[in-house]
């Protein structure tokens, strides 16, 4: 069948994708949350945009509404994203911060501003949408900032990151009563919702792992994909036919499958469309706000910005300093968690759906969310910098080592072996492996072994290497060695990276890429040999150990002179 290139639905996917095509790398490389730029690419190409000027027609839009369904499905993906990234471990190590600071800061900023919309004269169901979905802060653009800045396990890190655990988990009970809001019936529409979360959580449970079982042992990554957006699709089906918010169910089956052994698994399987189908979601709430409306009359949303920001970050800044946080403490953490987040957008377009709000309070909140969304990372980054020209960091201890560990890669007879080394020592390790059934019956023994197929690139981003001490490559495959070294030094150039090698010449090529340590097979088959022989001969232990150490030496001295590299990393020794 000919494609129509003149069809206005052709028009607008290349308008959609090539703006996601341009926005992504653009802001990436300024080091910027792309949230912003796509709004502001809905704003030209909505229907009040860029398409009224003479000459510029075909820039705008042919059916904006036309991107509602993909833009929906852009939601569920990054709440789903946001379920999986909700760890039970990680919610048991920081309780006391995410169901303390993070219960305070939200109820008690919502608080703040319903009791300003009810001034204003704001009928209450709109007071309480409103106020919960300002409240919210942007977990994407924190934790950025902060993990760029290396400060992810300082104070201020760990205060901030309690806060935006907490608000991604309200935010499930939050689309929950805006869907019960819409109903006839608020008890009968809550109670069919929480059955419909129960019926998602035992199908999860129940009829997930086999699915995902299945696909792995398939080898085939777009099958892994597929069974992911089943149980995505179906969790948003489940909850949209109980008269939820489909992200509702999205995220519900994220925080059930964020136990699962394949969690990194999913992650890197959807991550490749998290962004895109998220970018034309804040296209489609971009194209919906009339820039000459509000220019009409700024001053509802201007004073409705500088509101939000000061109310936020004085609740924040007074909450923390009551619990005992230094001045710079409190104020990188009250700055930083100042704005809505892009969360905040979807809980006004729920609202917005579900005729709970409408209108100029729609479009006011909207741009209200959007305009302080863009100034996000410059207010990060202001905090920071408050706490540094504080010169309390200097006071602050050094982040914990306890969660850092080595990341081995392929749990075979090698791996396993290291594993137990490192536990002797007292080491903390995590293992992946590309072997379904194995995970599943080393994860049932208590070791701590997840899914993963090393051939994806996304994996490694979700292993969070720039968190773990060392990282040991235990797999056969010659080629992808290669691969993963060169992947992995050119992501982290600091990182310990010990490969287990063939031969000499594969050590050299491992050398040359990037490894710290590459220990050939044939090699220390040799030494090992020759130690037995010597011992047996009747050669006193002691010499014989010193002089195999020392062979070793010189051959690793010339492995590593035999590669082609003149960049190769320092050996160094890990700290403790």
């Amino acid at each position: 069948m000919a494609l129509n290139l003149e069809s206005t639905a052709f028009k607008d996917m290349v308008l959609v994708l090539g703006a996601a095509g341009l926005v992504i790398p653009a802001f990436a490389a300024l080091r910027i949350s792309p949230v912003i730029g796509f709004i502001l690419i809905g704003v030209a190409a909505g229907p009040f945009g860029l398409g009224q000027l003479p000459g510029l027609g075909w820039l705008e839009l042919s059916n904006p509404e036309a991107l509602a369904a993909p833009a929906e499905l852009g939601v569920a993906l990054l709440l789903f994203a946001l379920g999986l990234e909700l760890s039970l471990d990680r919610i048991r190590t920081m309780r006391s911060l995410i169901f303390g600071l993070g219960s305070l800061q939200l109820l008690i900023c919502a608080g703040l501003m319903m009791a300003v919309l009810v001034v204003l004269g704001e009928p209450m169901m709109a007071v309480l949408v409103i106020a919960f979905a300002m409240a919210l802060s942007s977990t994407a653009v924190g934790l950025q900032l902060l993990s760029a800045s290396g400060r992810l396990n300082s104070q201020a890190g760990r205060k901030a990151l309690g806060v935006l655990l907490f608000q991604d988990l309200a935010l499930a009970p939050i689309l929950l009563l805006i869907g019960a809001g819409s109903g006839g019936s608020f008890g009968r529409s809550l109670v069919v919702g929480i059955g419909a979360l129960v019926g998602i959580a035992l199908f999860a449970r129940v009829i997930v792992p086999p699915l995902f079982l299945q696909a792995a042992r398939t080898r085939r990554s777009e099958l892994f994909l597929a069974a992911a957006l089943v149980v995505l699709i179906g969790s948003a089906a489940t909850a949209a036919l109980a008269g939820l918010s489909p992200a509702v169910g999205a995220l519900m089956a994220g925080l059930i499958l964020s136990t699962s052994d394949y969690r990194r698994q999913i992650e890197a399987a959807i991550q490749p469309f998290e962004g895109l189908l998220l970018g034309v979601f804040l296209i489609w709430v971009g194209s919906g706000l009339d820039l000459a409306a509000i220019a009409a009359d700024p001053w509802p949303v201007l004073g409705g910005t500088a509101l939000v920001l000061m109310l936020k970050a004085a609740a924040v800044y007074a909450l923390l300093r009551l619990r005992g946080s230094r001045r710079g403490v409190a104020g990188h953490v009250a700055l930083l968690l100042a704005s809505p987040s892009e969360t905040s957008l979807i809980v006004l377009a729920a609202a917005t759906s579900a005729g709970l709000i409408g209108g100029s309070t729609a479009q006011t909140a909207l741009a209200v969310a959007s305009l302080t969304l863009a100034l996000a990372p410059l207010l990060g980054l202001a905090g920071a910098r408050l706490e540094a020209e504080s010169n309390e960091g200097q006071q602050e201890s050094a982040p914990e080592t306890a969660d850092q560990q080595t990341v081995i890669i392929g749990y075979g007879r090698v791996g396993r072996l290291v594993a137990q080394m490192l536990d002797m020592h007292g080491q903390a390790w995590l293992a992946v492996d590309s072997d379904p059934d194995e995970v599943q019956r080393l994860r049932r023994a208590g070791k701590r072994v997840i899914y993963g197929d090393a051939r994806r690139p996304e994996l490694l981003d979700r292993l969070k290497l720039d968190q773990a001490r060392a990282v040991v490559l235990t797999i056969d495959d010659m080629r992808m060695l290669d691969l993963l070294v060169r992947r992995i030094r050119a992501s982290h150039p600091d990182l310990c990276i010990v490969v287990r090698a063939r031969d000499a010449e594969h050590a050299g090529t491992l050398y040359a890429v990037g490894a710290t340590d590459a220990v050939p097979e044939t090699v220390e088959s040799s030494l090992q040999l020759a130690e037995a022989v010597l011992v047996d001969l009747g050669v006193p232990m002691g010499p014989v150990i010193a002089s195999v150490h020392e062979k070793r030496d010189e051959l690793r001295t010339q492995i590593k002179g035999s590669g082609v590299s003149p960049k190769r990393p320092p050996l160094r020794t890990l700290r403790r």
